[in-house]
């Protein structure tokens, strides 16, 4: 987006949004107000439901309060009842807590008399009367402070512009976001779906889906082949004690399920593979000769999100991923960082995926509970990994308190069509976990050693890496992963049987293709068919039963070309290779 958010004008505007719902809802008691990349939000305790059909009337009392130009001032926060705005009385807790300096910004009328007080950081325009083109955007439920067992509150979204032009800008891109959005794009080409009878984040999967599912699954298991992966297949389950030696009882424990007790065992949901992998390793003997050992895994992980958290396919709670982790001595760190960095690139580069930047993430060291203990092992690890992208003159932003508990990694960053951030794939350096399970090799001396393992995800997990494909292309995907390909359309029933042979053909050859023998006009049958945003329509008619030919069209053309068959199956066998 070309357009960026002013900080001032976003932060006034949403303490012009609070003043006008303490107007119109006398008993409110506020949340917070901040900006976001958007524009902004505050969160409300309501007495009374309102929806957005209640905007139109907020943002003409707005409007008014902007033509009195009333002044943004710094206050004392003596008017601020504590007693009745218990989310503010908590925020000034928690910063007198932090010993962080607590300041006050109040709406005045002409007199100086408070309007509205807010428990605030400042950075405001000096008065609303700059606050000229607003516009309130949706409403949605919000826990307070994100936690679902604190109450609900009401968050209302808004944006704010220098000018009607760039507000007309920004409306139009949320209208392409929505158009983009991988939920309505799933839902209108029956990708997947959801059931409460599954239980909340659950993805099902149905048909379409899975056509592309396993097509990108069966791209990458090439990828993995050509970098030298072997394939392994774990337990769903691991056991406590798996969980106790690799820590992630003790770190990681909040994004764990609960385990199940069975006979004398608990089992948990694993949250990841790499306590298995480290077990296959432990079960074998490994001489320095077979390192580096890639091994790789088409694992279903279970990780707990709050369902405040959950969205569509990108935050989920059981979620597909390929995982590879390679273990390799200490002289091979460089070489096969440099050997997986130049695999993910290639992949992402094969999906056309961009980079919006790389991260390196790396320990807070005052954060004692997130990160395991041991500075010399973080000391090491940072700088191998640094030592790396400096050499390779690869760009990166630092990001501290970013790291895994057991490790400094490297992210991918990736921004999606609806202006998020998300990490699409990782490199991450273990010097922990070889030592937590005491696995070792045989080293050229003949004596035992401990080898570093590196933790490497391609492309996330398959549920968030199809929602970026989606929106990307509006679910107009690529030829070789469309789940629907080719429809045969039989321009009358006396054509049925010649378009039922062509259909047969297509889909004996390995293509995705359907047909449709509804009586329907046959105008109709390519209008959904567009709808379905199916890569080639095939139409049998009188002319091509004749001629022993088809005519086709391509999806988002008008264009008909008629051709024998022979030529049209070496058009889609090329545009199979048109990734």
């Amino acid at each position: 987006m070309d357009l960026k958010i002013d900080y001032k004008l976003n932060h006034s505007s949403s303490h012009l949004l609070a003043l006008a719902i303490k107007i119109l809802y006398p008993d409110v008691k506020f949340g917070i107000g901040p900006v976001f990349d958007d524009g902004f939000y505050y969160d409300f305790d309501l007495s009374v439901s309102i929806s957005q059909s209640d905007f139109p009337k907020i943002e003409k009392l707005m409007k008014k309060l902007v033509s009195k130009n009333l002044k943004i001032v710094e206050t004392d926060g003596k008017n601020l009842d504590f007693q009745n705005q218990i989310y503010k009385a908590e925020l000034k807790n928690d910063l007198e807590k932090k010993g962080e300096k607590i300041t006050y910004f109040s709406i005045v009328d002409s007199k100086n008399n408070i309007l509205f007080e807010d428990l605030c950081y400042g950075n405001h325009l000096e008065s609303l009367g700059k606050i000229q083109n607003f516009k309130l955007l949706k409403i949605a439920g919000a826990y307070w402070k994100g936690d679902s067992k604190n109450k609900q509150l009401t968050r209302i979204y808004g944006t704010s512009w220098d000018s009607k032009e760039n507000l007309d800008k920004f409306l139009g891109i949320l209208q392409e976001r929505q158009e983009r959005d991988h939920r309505k794009i799933g839902a209108k080409l029956k990708l997947f779906t959801f059931s409460s009878y599954f239980g909340h984040g659950f993805p099902v999967w149905l048909e379409n889906g899975m056509r592309i599912y396993n097509k990108i699954r069966q791209k990458i298991l090439e990828f993995d082949r050509n970098y030298g992966f072997k394939e392994v297949l774990t337990p769903h389950f691991g056991h406590k004690e798996l969980y106790k030696i690799s820590g992630h009882l003790l770190h990681y424990r909040d994004d764990m399920f609960k385990g199940l007790k069975i006979e004398n065992d608990e089992l948990i949901p694993r949250p990841m593979t790499c306590p298995h992998h480290i077990i296959l390793f432990s079960q074998q003997l490994f001489s320095y000769r077979n390192l580096p050992y890639r091994i790789s895994e088409q694992s279903r992980l279970y990780r707990y999100e709050k369902s405040g958290a959950l969205l569509g396919l990108e935050r989920v709670r059981a979620m597909d991923l390929t995982e590879g982790h390679i273990f390799v001595s200490k002289s091979q760190i460089f070489s096969e960082i440099s050997h997986l960095f130049q695999m993910i690139s290639e992949v992402l580069d094969f999906f056309k995926v961009q980079i919006f930047y790389i991260s390196f993430s790396k320990r807070d060291p005052k954060n004692k509970d997130k990160f395991f203990q041991d500075d010399q092992m973080w000391d090491q690890a940072e700088a191998d990994l640094k030592q790396f992208l400096d050499q390779n003159k690869i760009n990166y932003i630092e990001k501290i308190g970013e790291a895994a508990f057991y490790g400094p990694k490297i992210d991918f960053q990736v921004k999606t069509a609806l202006n998020k951030e998300l990490t699409i794939s990782t490199l991450q350096l273990d010097f922990l976990l070889p030592k937590k399970f005491k696995i070792s090799f045989i080293n050229e001396h003949n004596k035992k050693e401990t080898p570093i393992l590196i933790h490497r995800g391609l492309i996330g997990t398959y549920e968030r890496f199809i929602a970026l494909l989606l929106e990307q292309s509006k679910g107009n995907l690529p030829f070789w992963i469309s789940p629907k390909q080719i429809i045969v359309i039989p321009v009358a029933e006396k054509h049925n049987d010649f378009a039922q042979k062509i259909h047969k053909i297509l889909f004996d050859l390995g293509f995705n293709s359907e047909i449709d023998l509804r009586s329907e006009r046959i105008s109709r049958k390519i209008r959904e068919a567009n709808l379905e945003k199916i890569n080639f329509q095939v139409i049998i008619g009188d002319e091509e039963i004749t001629k022993n030919e088809i005519t086709y069209r391509k999806f988002g053309s008008s264009e008909l070309f008629r051709i024998s068959l022979v030529d049209f199956v070496d058009l889609l066998k090329s545009s199979e290779k048109n990734v």
